[in-house]
């Protein structure tokens, strides 16, 4: 490895990862930088309920709890730290970084704001200037989404987040961006990759795409030799050593457990991912065919070679909407006839459901442990010693989810032998509405993003 390196490292992959990791990782050794990926599609939607109960909460919290014990030494050491976990509410959550660094006594402390990415307010605007808003997936019209509509935003890139730093941010938080993002821009920050340099954008963002999921390119999560990871219960999160010709290293800090070898980033590298030759981004669309992955030993891969051309003129943009309401029931079945009493007390469930006017809109039944998860490939199994029923329905209105609860305890006396569980003193399972995920494109010339610093 040169010389020279930019040292970030990983530490969160989803809202609800571990809280710990962020500390981990500034105790465990020097680190230049720190990304934090809280975001996904599903929890923008998540983070839309919680919105919905308290104005100015969709952000997600766990940043600020993971931030808190070592906010003083991040602003000591003068360690950038990254992150989207602003969510819906950018501002807000930057407000609340803001106050902490006050009441920690940290003063002078840069945090910067990216927003720009939310459209809701923009939807009709977009629709009359011919944006079709299409689904991006199965070509569906936006028609009859849009009075439903939950929340609508825009993917952001890296450029922002390096503007931020370049103006004094050490801490930023961005709503909606790109995972990559949040490793390019400290590096676009850093070395100043100009636009048209789309090779050193590439291997960035392919950086980004390594240790955006938390511990899965240490050794988590590993199916290539899960049980040869060493101290799983103490992972350490991946970092990358990135020199400023685009080339880097994963690794890991040593005194830490975990994994890093080219099986090890390979998984990762595959994850999640389209067309690997063209993984596109707001930066730069990268060629993930292109890179070379080399055994340093000692928990060090060596990544080369990476190849990128010109981003595409569109944007995705990840759109939310009510879709109705759900419900859904367990019970337990045990032997004998564990797997046949399970289906006919399904049956029976839905018959019940019909007979009282419930109207279901669509329903699941899965039996665990009778070959649903493997579903038409599963080996046909002895007769299972337990199986678990699941009913899960989708409904147009609440009350109907509602009434489809009050018909599952019955089932225990009324209903098949060899019952258990179910409610399990918790009371009737309670209707929750479905959010549903609508992708989609907009032309980047309709976004525009914008950056500020706050000061603590």
């Amino acid at each position: 490895m040169g010389e020279v390196t930019y040292r970030i490292a990983g530490a969160s992959g989803f809202w609800g990862d571990r809280d710990d990791a962020l500390a981990a990782q500034l105790r465990g050794g020097p680190v230049d930088a720190v990304m934090l990926d809280y975001l996904s599609e599903v929890t923008l939607s998540l983070l839309r309920q919680r919105r919905a109960r308290a104005p100015g909460a969709g952000y997600a919290p766990d940043f600020l709890t993971a931030l808190e014990p070592v906010l003083g030494e991040i602003a000591r050491r003068g360690i950038v730290v990254v992150t989207n976990a602003g969510g819906l509410d950018p501002r807000a959550c930057a407000h609340r970084v803001v106050e902490l660094a006050r009441r920690r006594g940290v003063r002078g402390l840069g945090v910067g704001l990216v927003t720009g990415d939310d459209l809701f307010d923009r939807v009709g605007e977009l629709v009359r200037s011919g944006v079709t808003l299409a689904n991006q997936d199965t070509g569906a019209p936006f028609e009859g989404i849009r009075e439903r509509l939950s929340s609508a935003n825009a993917y952001l890139g890296a450029e922002p987040i390096a503007e931020a730093l370049r103006e004094g941010a050490q801490i930023v938080v961005t709503g909606r961006t790109t995972d990559s993002a949040l490793v390019l821009g400290p590096l676009l920050a850093r070395y100043g990759w100009p636009e048209g340099d789309f090779d050193r954008r590439a291997a960035g963002v392919i950086a980004g795409h390594i240790i955006e999921c938390g511990g899965q390119a240490s050794g988590g999560n590993f199916a290539g030799g899960w049980d040869t990871v060493p101290a799983l219960a103490d992972l350490g999160y991946p970092i990358v050593e990135v020199e400023e010709t685009g080339e880097f290293v994963v690794t890991k800090h040593p005194s830490q457990g975990g994994l890093v070898t080219p099986a090890v980033v390979k998984e990762q590298l595959v994850y999640e991912l389209g067309d690997p030759r063209r993984y596109l981004t707001p930066d730069v669309t990268a060629d993930f065919t292109s890179v070379h992955l080399a055994d340093r030993g000692a928990d060090r891969v060596r990544v080369s070679g990476a190849r990128g051309t010109a981003p595409p003129p569109m944007l995705k943009a990840s759109l939310s909407y009510e879709a109705g309401w759900r419900n859904e029931a367990t019970l337990a079945f045990v032997w004998p006839d564990a797997e046949r009493r399970a289906r006919a007390a399904a049956e029976l469930l839905l018959a019940r459901c019909r007979k009282r006017g419930i109207v279901i809109d669509e329903h699941r039944v899965e039996l665990f442990g009778a070959g649903a998860v493997h579903g038409p490939i599963a080996r046909p199994p002895r007769e299972p010693d337990e199986v678990l029923l699941r009913v899960a329905v989708r409904t147009r209105d609440r009350e109907s989810a509602d009434q489809f609860g009050r018909e599952i305890a019955p089932l225990i006396t009324s209903g098949l032998p060899g019952a258990c569980g179910g409610p399990g003193g918790r009371g009737r399972p309670r209707a929750s509405p479905i959010i549903a995920f609508w992708p989609t494109l907009v032309p980047r010339a309709a976004v525009t993003p914008e950056v500020e610093v706050l000061f603590s």
